[in-house]
Protein backbone atom coordinates (compact mmCIF):
# COMPACT_ATOMS: atom_id res chain seq x y z
CA UNK A 1 0.00 0.00 0.00
CA UNK A 2 2.87 2.35 0.80
CA UNK A 3 4.38 1.70 -2.63
CA UNK A 4 1.05 2.52 -4.21
CA UNK A 5 0.90 5.82 -2.31
CA UNK A 6 4.47 6.68 -3.35
CA UNK A 7 3.73 5.84 -6.98
CA UNK A 8 0.62 8.04 -6.91
CA UNK A 9 2.54 10.94 -5.36
CA UNK A 10 5.32 10.67 -7.98
CA UNK A 11 2.74 10.58 -10.73
CA UNK A 12 1.09 13.75 -9.48
CA UNK A 13 4.47 15.50 -9.11
CA UNK A 14 5.42 14.64 -12.67
CA UNK A 15 2.10 15.88 -13.99
CA UNK A 16 2.36 19.40 -12.59
CA UNK A 17 4.12 20.81 -15.68
CA UNK A 18 2.06 23.00 -17.98
CA UNK A 19 2.46 24.97 -21.21
CA UNK A 20 2.93 28.74 -20.88
CA UNK A 21 2.51 30.35 -24.29
CA UNK A 22 4.56 33.46 -23.53
CA UNK A 23 7.51 31.51 -22.15
CA UNK A 24 10.63 32.22 -24.21
CA UNK A 25 9.05 35.07 -26.17
CA UNK A 26 9.75 37.53 -23.38
CA UNK A 27 13.43 36.54 -23.52
CA UNK A 28 13.48 36.97 -27.31
CA UNK A 29 11.82 40.39 -27.07
CA UNK A 30 14.32 41.49 -24.41
CA UNK A 31 17.31 40.36 -26.49
CA UNK A 32 16.01 42.08 -29.62
CA UNK A 33 15.22 45.32 -27.80
CA UNK A 34 18.64 45.28 -26.14
CA UNK A 35 20.46 44.87 -29.48
CA UNK A 36 18.22 46.98 -31.75
CA UNK A 37 16.23 49.28 -29.51
CA UNK A 38 13.05 48.02 -31.19
CA UNK A 39 10.23 45.85 -29.88
CA UNK A 40 9.02 42.57 -31.32
CA UNK A 41 5.93 40.57 -30.51
CA UNK A 42 4.46 37.14 -31.16
CA UNK A 43 0.97 37.43 -32.67
CA UNK A 44 -1.31 34.78 -31.16
CA UNK A 45 -4.77 35.90 -32.19
CA UNK A 46 -5.37 37.73 -28.92
CA UNK A 47 -7.08 41.11 -28.39
CA UNK A 48 -3.62 42.69 -28.09
CA UNK A 49 -3.07 41.93 -31.78
CA UNK A 50 -5.56 44.67 -32.68
CA UNK A 51 -3.47 47.17 -30.76
CA UNK A 52 -0.37 46.01 -32.64
CA UNK A 53 -2.24 46.46 -35.94
CA UNK A 54 -3.15 50.04 -35.01
CA UNK A 55 0.48 50.70 -34.14
CA UNK A 56 1.57 49.37 -37.54
CA UNK A 57 -0.91 51.61 -39.31
CA UNK A 58 0.41 54.60 -37.38
CA UNK A 59 4.01 53.78 -38.36
CA UNK A 60 3.09 53.39 -42.04
CA UNK A 61 0.94 56.52 -42.17
CA UNK A 62 4.00 58.73 -41.66
CA UNK A 63 7.12 58.80 -43.80
CA UNK A 64 8.81 55.45 -43.30
CA UNK A 65 12.22 55.54 -41.66
CA UNK A 66 14.77 52.76 -41.41
CA UNK A 67 14.02 52.18 -37.71
CA UNK A 68 10.27 52.12 -38.36
CA UNK A 69 10.73 49.64 -41.21
CA UNK A 70 12.66 47.36 -38.83
CA UNK A 71 9.94 47.65 -36.20
CA UNK A 72 7.22 46.84 -38.74
CA UNK A 73 9.12 43.74 -39.86
CA UNK A 74 9.70 42.58 -36.28
CA UNK A 75 5.98 42.86 -35.59
CA UNK A 76 4.56 41.69 -38.90
CA UNK A 77 6.99 39.55 -40.92
CA UNK A 78 5.15 36.22 -41.54
CA UNK A 79 8.31 34.13 -41.71
CA UNK A 80 9.52 35.61 -38.44
CA UNK A 81 6.16 34.97 -36.80
CA UNK A 82 6.42 31.37 -37.98
CA UNK A 83 9.90 31.17 -36.45
CA UNK A 84 8.45 32.34 -33.12
CA UNK A 85 6.22 29.26 -33.16
CA UNK A 86 9.34 27.11 -32.85
CA UNK A 87 9.47 28.23 -29.23
CA UNK A 88 6.08 26.62 -28.70
CA UNK A 89 7.38 23.37 -30.17
CA UNK A 90 10.53 23.51 -28.05
CA UNK A 91 8.57 24.31 -24.91
CA UNK A 92 6.28 21.35 -25.55
CA UNK A 93 9.34 19.09 -25.78
CA UNK A 94 10.67 20.56 -22.53
CA UNK A 95 7.40 19.95 -20.73
CA UNK A 96 7.24 16.43 -22.13
CA UNK A 97 10.73 15.71 -20.79
CA UNK A 98 9.57 16.72 -17.31
CA UNK A 99 6.64 14.31 -17.25
CA UNK A 100 6.80 10.86 -15.72
CA UNK A 101 5.78 7.94 -17.84
CA UNK A 102 2.24 6.79 -17.19
CA UNK A 103 1.76 3.83 -14.83
CA UNK A 104 0.43 0.55 -16.24
CA UNK A 105 -2.70 -1.04 -14.80
CA UNK A 106 -3.15 -4.73 -15.58
CA UNK A 107 -6.08 -6.90 -14.57
CA UNK A 108 -7.65 -10.25 -15.31
CA UNK A 109 -10.79 -12.08 -14.17
CA UNK A 110 -11.60 -15.78 -14.30
CA UNK A 111 -15.07 -17.34 -14.12
CA UNK A 112 -15.77 -21.05 -13.46
CA UNK A 113 -17.13 -22.82 -16.53
CA UNK A 114 -18.67 -25.92 -14.96
CA UNK A 115 -20.15 -24.07 -12.03
CA UNK A 116 -17.63 -25.63 -9.65
CA UNK A 117 -15.30 -23.27 -7.75
CA UNK A 118 -15.34 -19.51 -7.38
CA UNK A 119 -14.32 -16.49 -9.42
CA UNK A 120 -10.64 -15.56 -9.64
CA UNK A 121 -9.18 -12.12 -10.31
CA UNK A 122 -5.74 -10.48 -10.53
CA UNK A 123 -4.91 -6.74 -10.53
CA UNK A 124 -1.51 -4.98 -10.67
CA UNK A 125 -0.36 -1.34 -10.86
CA UNK A 126 3.18 -0.85 -12.24
CA UNK A 127 5.38 2.26 -12.66
CA UNK A 128 8.75 2.58 -14.43
CA UNK A 129 11.21 3.24 -11.60
CA UNK A 130 14.29 4.30 -13.63
CA UNK A 131 12.23 7.03 -15.30
CA UNK A 132 11.80 8.66 -11.90
CA UNK A 133 15.54 8.79 -11.16
CA UNK A 134 16.51 10.15 -14.59
CA UNK A 135 13.85 12.87 -14.51
CA UNK A 136 16.11 15.73 -13.22
CA UNK A 137 18.77 15.16 -15.87
CA UNK A 138 16.19 14.82 -18.64
CA UNK A 139 14.62 18.09 -17.56
CA UNK A 140 18.02 19.77 -17.55
CA UNK A 141 18.77 18.63 -21.10
CA UNK A 142 15.35 19.83 -22.26
CA UNK A 143 15.81 23.23 -20.58
CA UNK A 144 19.16 23.71 -22.29
CA UNK A 145 17.56 22.80 -25.63
CA UNK A 146 14.83 25.37 -25.01
CA UNK A 147 17.42 28.04 -24.18
CA UNK A 148 19.35 27.24 -27.36
CA UNK A 149 16.16 27.46 -29.41
CA UNK A 150 15.34 30.81 -27.80
CA UNK A 151 18.74 32.18 -28.82
CA UNK A 152 18.31 30.90 -32.37
CA UNK A 153 14.91 32.55 -32.70
CA UNK A 154 16.30 35.86 -31.42
CA UNK A 155 19.17 35.56 -33.91
CA UNK A 156 16.64 35.15 -36.74
CA UNK A 157 14.94 38.35 -35.60
CA UNK A 158 18.25 40.24 -35.70
CA UNK A 159 19.03 38.82 -39.15
CA UNK A 160 15.62 39.95 -40.41
CA UNK A 161 16.28 43.46 -39.07
CA UNK A 162 19.60 43.60 -40.93
CA UNK A 163 17.93 42.52 -44.18
CA UNK A 164 15.29 45.22 -43.72
CA UNK A 165 17.93 47.91 -43.23
CA UNK A 166 19.75 46.84 -46.40
CA UNK A 167 16.51 46.75 -48.38
CA UNK A 168 15.52 50.18 -47.05
CA UNK A 169 18.88 51.67 -48.13
CA UNK A 170 18.34 50.15 -51.57
CA UNK A 171 14.91 51.82 -51.84
CA UNK A 172 16.34 55.18 -50.77
CA UNK A 173 19.20 55.00 -53.26
CA UNK A 174 17.02 53.90 -56.17
CA UNK A 175 14.56 56.70 -55.47
CA UNK A 176 17.38 59.25 -55.63
CA UNK A 177 18.77 57.63 -58.76
CA UNK A 178 15.36 57.80 -60.45
CA UNK A 179 15.13 61.52 -59.64
CA UNK A 180 18.66 62.02 -60.96
CA UNK A 181 17.93 60.11 -64.17
CA UNK A 182 14.72 62.09 -64.65
CA UNK A 183 16.76 65.30 -64.47
CA UNK A 184 19.25 63.84 -66.96
CA UNK A 185 16.40 62.89 -69.31
CA UNK A 186 14.98 66.42 -69.20
CA UNK A 187 18.36 67.85 -70.13
CA UNK A 188 18.91 65.25 -72.86
CA UNK A 189 15.48 65.89 -74.39
CA UNK A 190 16.08 69.62 -74.38
CA UNK A 191 19.46 69.11 -76.03
CA UNK A 192 17.92 66.84 -78.66
CA UNK A 193 15.18 69.39 -79.44
CA UNK A 194 17.78 72.10 -79.78
CA UNK A 195 19.86 69.86 -82.03
CA UNK A 196 16.86 69.40 -84.35
CA UNK A 197 16.44 73.16 -84.67
CA UNK A 198 20.16 73.71 -85.21
CA UNK A 199 20.25 71.00 -87.85
CA UNK A 200 17.30 72.58 -89.64
CA UNK A 201 19.25 75.83 -89.73
CA UNK A 202 22.32 73.98 -91.02
CA UNK A 203 24.47 74.85 -87.97
CA UNK A 204 25.39 71.25 -86.97
CA UNK A 205 26.07 68.02 -88.81
CA UNK A 206 23.84 64.98 -89.07
CA UNK A 207 26.31 63.16 -86.77
CA UNK A 208 25.83 65.73 -84.00
CA UNK A 209 22.06 65.45 -84.32
CA UNK A 210 22.11 61.65 -84.20
CA UNK A 211 24.45 61.72 -81.19
CA UNK A 212 22.14 63.96 -79.17
CA UNK A 213 19.05 61.98 -80.13
CA UNK A 214 20.79 58.72 -79.16
CA UNK A 215 21.81 60.26 -75.81
CA UNK A 216 18.20 61.24 -75.14
CA UNK A 217 16.93 57.73 -75.93
CA UNK A 218 19.59 56.16 -73.72
CA UNK A 219 18.59 58.49 -70.88
CA UNK A 220 14.94 57.48 -71.36
CA UNK A 221 15.86 53.77 -71.20
CA UNK A 222 17.99 54.31 -68.09
CA UNK A 223 15.07 56.06 -66.41
CA UNK A 224 12.73 53.16 -67.25
CA UNK A 225 15.23 50.64 -65.89
CA UNK A 226 15.67 52.69 -62.73
CA UNK A 227 11.91 52.90 -62.17
CA UNK A 228 11.55 49.13 -62.54
CA UNK A 229 14.43 48.53 -60.13
CA UNK A 230 12.83 50.94 -57.64
CA UNK A 231 9.49 49.09 -57.80
CA UNK A 232 11.23 45.76 -57.30
CA UNK A 233 13.15 47.12 -54.31
CA UNK A 234 9.92 48.43 -52.75
CA UNK A 235 8.25 45.06 -53.19
CA UNK A 236 11.21 43.29 -51.63
CA UNK A 237 10.90 45.57 -48.62
CA UNK A 238 7.14 44.95 -48.55
CA UNK A 239 7.79 41.21 -48.34
CA UNK A 240 10.25 41.69 -45.49
CA UNK A 241 7.72 43.83 -43.63
CA UNK A 242 4.84 41.45 -44.42
CA UNK A 243 2.70 44.18 -46.02
CA UNK A 244 -0.07 43.89 -48.57
CA UNK A 245 -3.10 45.89 -49.69
CA UNK A 246 -3.37 49.54 -48.61
CA UNK A 247 -0.41 49.17 -46.25
CA UNK A 248 1.96 49.04 -49.22
CA UNK A 249 1.32 52.72 -49.97
CA UNK A 250 4.02 53.91 -47.56
CA UNK A 251 6.34 56.72 -48.60
CA UNK A 252 10.02 57.48 -48.07
CA UNK A 253 10.89 61.16 -48.06
CA UNK A 254 14.33 61.18 -46.50
CA UNK A 255 17.39 60.63 -48.64
CA UNK A 256 20.29 58.34 -47.90
CA UNK A 257 21.96 59.57 -44.72
CA UNK A 258 25.43 61.01 -45.20
CA UNK A 259 28.49 59.17 -44.03
CA UNK A 260 29.44 59.73 -40.40
CA UNK A 261 32.41 62.05 -39.97
CA UNK A 262 34.16 59.41 -37.90
CA UNK A 263 33.81 55.68 -38.31
CA UNK A 264 32.54 53.63 -35.41
CA UNK A 265 35.33 51.90 -33.48
CA UNK A 266 36.16 48.70 -35.31
CA UNK A 267 38.70 47.29 -32.88
CA UNK A 268 38.27 43.74 -31.62
CA UNK A 269 35.04 43.14 -33.51
CA UNK A 270 35.96 39.49 -33.96
CA UNK A 271 35.98 38.92 -30.20
CA UNK A 272 32.85 41.02 -29.84
CA UNK A 273 31.03 38.88 -32.41
CA UNK A 274 32.10 35.67 -30.64
CA UNK A 275 30.82 37.04 -27.34
CA UNK A 276 27.48 38.43 -28.41
CA UNK A 277 26.40 36.49 -31.53
CA UNK A 278 23.27 34.64 -30.46
CA UNK A 279 23.67 31.79 -32.95
CA UNK A 280 27.16 31.09 -31.59
CA UNK A 281 25.80 31.05 -28.05
CA UNK A 282 23.04 28.70 -29.23
CA UNK A 283 25.60 26.39 -30.85
CA UNK A 284 27.63 26.44 -27.63
CA UNK A 285 24.58 25.44 -25.59
CA UNK A 286 23.67 22.79 -28.15
CA UNK A 287 27.06 21.15 -27.72
CA UNK A 288 26.68 21.28 -23.91
CA UNK A 289 23.24 19.69 -23.92
CA UNK A 290 24.45 16.90 -26.21
CA UNK A 291 27.15 16.17 -23.65
CA UNK A 292 24.54 16.02 -20.87
CA UNK A 293 22.40 13.70 -22.98
CA UNK A 294 25.44 11.51 -23.49
CA UNK A 295 26.08 11.42 -19.74
CA UNK A 296 22.46 10.42 -19.16
CA UNK A 297 22.76 7.55 -21.62
CA UNK A 298 26.05 6.37 -20.09
CA UNK A 299 24.73 6.49 -16.53
CA UNK A 300 21.78 4.24 -17.38
CA UNK A 301 23.42 1.87 -19.84
CA UNK A 302 23.41 -1.05 -17.36
CA UNK A 303 19.88 -0.37 -16.19
CA UNK A 304 17.12 -1.69 -18.32
CA UNK A 305 13.47 -1.15 -17.60
CA UNK A 306 12.75 -1.35 -13.85
CA UNK A 307 9.06 -1.52 -13.04
CA UNK A 308 7.82 -1.34 -9.46
CA UNK A 309 4.20 -1.75 -8.48
CA UNK A 310 1.58 -3.44 -6.35
CA UNK A 311 -0.31 -6.63 -7.05
CA UNK A 312 -3.41 -8.23 -5.62
CA UNK A 313 -4.61 -11.76 -6.41
CA UNK A 314 -7.52 -13.97 -5.37
CA UNK A 315 -7.25 -17.69 -6.06
CA UNK A 316 -10.35 -19.73 -6.69
CA UNK A 317 -10.23 -21.58 -3.39
CA UNK A 318 -7.41 -19.73 -1.65
CA UNK A 319 -6.95 -16.52 0.32
CA UNK A 320 -6.70 -13.04 -1.16
CA UNK A 321 -3.04 -11.99 -1.68
CA UNK A 322 -1.61 -8.46 -1.87
CA UNK A 323 2.00 -7.28 -2.22
CA UNK A 324 4.68 -5.44 -4.18
CA UNK A 325 5.98 -6.41 -7.62
CA UNK A 326 9.33 -5.87 -9.29
CA UNK A 327 10.12 -6.35 -12.96
CA UNK A 328 13.69 -6.00 -14.23
CA UNK A 329 14.89 -5.79 -17.80
CA UNK A 330 18.24 -7.56 -18.05
CA UNK A 331 20.61 -5.53 -20.28
CA UNK A 332 22.32 -8.55 -21.77
CA UNK A 333 22.15 -7.71 -25.45
CA UNK A 334 21.16 -4.05 -25.63
CA UNK A 335 23.33 -1.92 -23.35
CA UNK A 336 22.56 1.25 -25.30
CA UNK A 337 25.77 0.89 -27.30
CA UNK A 338 24.16 2.32 -30.42
CA UNK A 339 22.53 5.22 -28.58
CA UNK A 340 25.78 6.14 -26.83
CA UNK A 341 27.75 5.95 -30.08
CA UNK A 342 25.17 8.13 -31.78
CA UNK A 343 25.28 10.75 -29.00
CA UNK A 344 29.07 10.73 -29.02
CA UNK A 345 29.06 11.40 -32.75
CA UNK A 346 26.42 14.11 -32.38
CA UNK A 347 28.42 15.77 -29.61
CA UNK A 348 31.57 15.80 -31.74
CA UNK A 349 29.48 17.09 -34.63
CA UNK A 350 28.14 19.89 -32.43
CA UNK A 351 31.68 20.85 -31.39
CA UNK A 352 32.80 20.93 -35.03
CA UNK A 353 29.81 23.05 -36.00
CA UNK A 354 30.60 25.49 -33.20
CA UNK A 355 34.20 25.73 -34.38
CA UNK A 356 33.10 26.17 -38.00
CA UNK A 357 30.62 28.89 -37.07
CA UNK A 358 33.22 30.70 -34.98
CA UNK A 359 35.94 30.53 -37.64
CA UNK A 360 33.51 31.65 -40.36
CA UNK A 361 32.24 34.48 -38.17
CA UNK A 362 35.75 35.79 -37.57
CA UNK A 363 36.52 35.66 -41.29
CA UNK A 364 33.24 37.31 -42.26
CA UNK A 365 33.77 40.10 -39.72
CA UNK A 366 37.26 40.81 -41.07
CA UNK A 367 35.97 40.86 -44.65
CA UNK A 368 32.99 43.05 -43.70
CA UNK A 369 35.26 45.54 -41.90
CA UNK A 370 37.57 45.74 -44.90
CA UNK A 371 34.60 46.24 -47.23
CA UNK A 372 33.08 48.92 -44.98
CA UNK A 373 36.32 50.91 -44.81
CA UNK A 374 36.90 50.54 -48.56
CA UNK A 375 33.38 51.74 -49.40
CA UNK A 376 33.74 54.60 -46.97
CA UNK A 377 36.92 55.60 -48.77
CA UNK A 378 35.18 55.44 -52.15
CA UNK A 379 32.19 57.52 -51.03
CA UNK A 380 34.42 60.02 -49.22
CA UNK A 381 36.61 60.34 -52.32
CA UNK A 382 33.55 61.09 -54.42
CA UNK A 383 32.38 63.72 -51.94
CA UNK A 384 35.69 65.48 -51.34
CA UNK A 385 37.41 65.16 -54.72
CA UNK A 386 35.37 63.85 -57.66
CA UNK A 387 32.18 65.89 -57.17
CA UNK A 388 33.97 69.23 -56.58
CA UNK A 389 36.09 68.59 -59.67
CA UNK A 390 33.03 67.82 -61.80
CA UNK A 391 31.36 70.97 -60.51
CA UNK A 392 34.45 72.94 -61.41
CA UNK A 393 34.44 71.42 -64.90
CA UNK A 394 30.82 72.50 -65.38
CA UNK A 395 31.58 75.97 -64.02
CA UNK A 396 34.53 76.48 -66.34
CA UNK A 397 32.61 75.04 -69.28
CA UNK A 398 29.83 77.53 -68.59
CA UNK A 399 32.31 80.39 -68.58
CA UNK A 400 33.88 79.28 -71.84
CA UNK A 401 30.45 78.75 -73.35
CA UNK A 402 29.45 82.29 -72.37
CA UNK A 403 32.64 83.50 -74.03
CA UNK A 404 31.74 81.42 -77.12
CA UNK A 405 34.96 79.42 -76.85
CA UNK A 406 33.14 76.06 -76.74
CA UNK A 407 29.84 74.90 -78.11
CA UNK A 408 26.65 74.11 -76.24
CA UNK A 409 27.03 70.37 -76.71
CA UNK A 410 30.39 70.42 -74.95
CA UNK A 411 28.74 72.18 -72.04
CA UNK A 412 25.97 69.58 -71.97
CA UNK A 413 28.54 66.78 -72.07
CA UNK A 414 30.27 68.24 -69.01
CA UNK A 415 26.93 68.38 -67.23
CA UNK A 416 26.14 64.75 -68.12
CA UNK A 417 29.48 63.67 -66.70
CA UNK A 418 28.68 65.56 -63.51
CA UNK A 419 25.35 63.73 -63.23
CA UNK A 420 27.14 60.42 -63.70
CA UNK A 421 29.54 61.36 -60.90
CA UNK A 422 26.58 62.00 -58.58
CA UNK A 423 25.15 58.65 -59.59
CA UNK A 424 28.39 56.95 -58.59
CA UNK A 425 28.38 58.83 -55.29
CA UNK A 426 24.82 57.78 -54.45
CA UNK A 427 25.63 54.14 -55.22
CA UNK A 428 28.76 54.32 -53.07
CA UNK A 429 26.83 55.73 -50.11
CA UNK A 430 24.15 53.05 -50.58
CA UNK A 431 26.77 50.30 -50.61
CA UNK A 432 28.35 51.76 -47.48
CA UNK A 433 25.12 51.66 -45.46
CA UNK A 434 24.29 48.18 -46.70
CA UNK A 435 27.79 47.01 -45.71
CA UNK A 436 27.31 48.62 -42.30
CA UNK A 437 24.02 46.78 -41.78
CA UNK A 438 25.73 43.52 -42.75
CA UNK A 439 28.56 44.16 -40.29
CA UNK A 440 26.04 44.84 -37.53
CA UNK A 441 24.39 41.52 -38.34
CA UNK A 442 27.73 39.74 -38.17
CA UNK A 443 28.63 41.18 -34.77
CA UNK A 444 25.12 40.71 -33.40
CA UNK A 445 24.37 44.32 -32.47
CA UNK A 446 24.37 47.95 -33.56
CA UNK A 447 27.58 49.90 -34.11
CA UNK A 448 28.05 53.20 -32.37
CA UNK A 449 26.97 56.17 -34.46
CA UNK A 450 29.33 58.98 -35.41
CA UNK A 451 28.69 62.57 -36.44
CA UNK A 452 27.24 62.90 -39.92
CA UNK A 453 28.81 64.72 -42.83
CA UNK A 454 26.96 66.97 -45.24
CA UNK A 455 25.46 65.40 -48.34
CA UNK A 456 26.21 67.11 -51.66
CA UNK A 457 23.46 67.39 -54.23
CA UNK A 458 23.67 67.91 -57.96
CA UNK A 459 22.88 71.27 -59.48
CA UNK A 460 19.89 71.66 -61.74
CA UNK A 461 20.32 70.33 -65.29
CA UNK A 462 21.52 72.71 -67.97
CA UNK A 463 18.70 74.42 -69.81
CA UNK A 464 20.19 74.75 -73.31
CA UNK A 465 19.77 77.95 -75.20
CA UNK A 466 20.74 78.97 -78.74
CA UNK A 467 24.44 79.94 -79.02
CA UNK A 468 23.56 83.49 -80.04
CA UNK A 469 21.67 84.02 -76.76
CA UNK A 470 23.61 82.30 -74.00
CA UNK A 471 21.77 81.80 -70.76
CA UNK A 472 22.96 82.75 -67.29
CA UNK A 473 25.90 80.87 -65.84
CA UNK A 474 25.25 77.65 -63.97
CA UNK A 475 25.77 78.15 -60.26
CA UNK A 476 28.04 75.39 -59.04
CA UNK A 477 27.31 73.68 -55.78
CA UNK A 478 29.64 74.59 -52.94
CA UNK A 479 32.20 71.86 -52.36
CA UNK A 480 31.79 70.10 -49.07
CA UNK A 481 34.49 70.48 -46.47
CA UNK A 482 36.74 67.45 -46.14
CA UNK A 483 35.71 65.09 -43.40
CA UNK A 484 37.92 64.54 -40.41
CA UNK A 485 38.44 60.84 -40.65
CA UNK A 486 38.73 58.91 -37.45
CA UNK A 487 41.77 56.90 -36.56
CA UNK A 488 41.35 53.21 -37.13
CA UNK A 489 43.56 50.51 -35.72
CA UNK A 490 41.81 47.79 -37.67
CA UNK A 491 39.05 45.37 -36.86
CA UNK A 492 40.03 43.35 -33.88
CA UNK A 493 43.74 44.02 -34.48
CA UNK A 494 46.09 42.90 -31.74
CA UNK A 495 49.15 42.35 -33.90
CA UNK A 496 50.99 44.32 -36.53
CA UNK A 497 49.54 42.33 -39.44
CA UNK A 498 45.96 43.33 -38.60
CA UNK A 499 44.72 40.02 -37.20
CA UNK A 500 43.73 39.09 -33.71
CA UNK A 501 46.03 37.20 -31.43
CA UNK A 502 45.16 33.54 -32.09
CA UNK A 503 43.31 31.66 -29.40
CA UNK A 504 43.37 27.98 -28.66
CA UNK A 505 39.65 27.83 -29.48
CA UNK A 506 38.22 30.14 -32.14
CA UNK A 507 34.90 30.33 -30.27
CA UNK A 508 36.48 31.65 -27.03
Amino acid sequence: MRLAVLAGAALMAGGCASIQKERGHAEVAALVEERLGRKTRWNQGTPEDAEVARHLDALLKEDLTSDHAVEVALLNNPALQGTYEELGVSQADMVQAGLLSNPTLDGSFGFPISGVGSKEYEVSLVQDFVNLFTLPLRKRVAREQFMADTLRVAHEALATAAEVRKAYSEVQALKQLVELRRMALQAAEAAADLAVRLRSAGNITELDLASEQAAAEEARLELSEGEVAWVEAREHLNRLMGLWGPRTQWTVSEKLPPLPEQEAPLEHLESLAIRQRLDIDAARKQAALLWNALELARSTRFFGRVEVGVHTHQDADGPRLFGPTLSLELPIFDQRQALIARLEAQHRQGERRLTELSVNTRSEVRAACARLLALRGVADRYRRVVLPLREKVVEQSQLQYNAMQIGLFQLLSAKREQVEAYRGYIEAVRDYWMARAELERLVGGRLREGRATSTPSPTQPVQPAPPAQPGPPIQPAQPSQPAQPGTHTGHGQDTANGTETPHENPHD
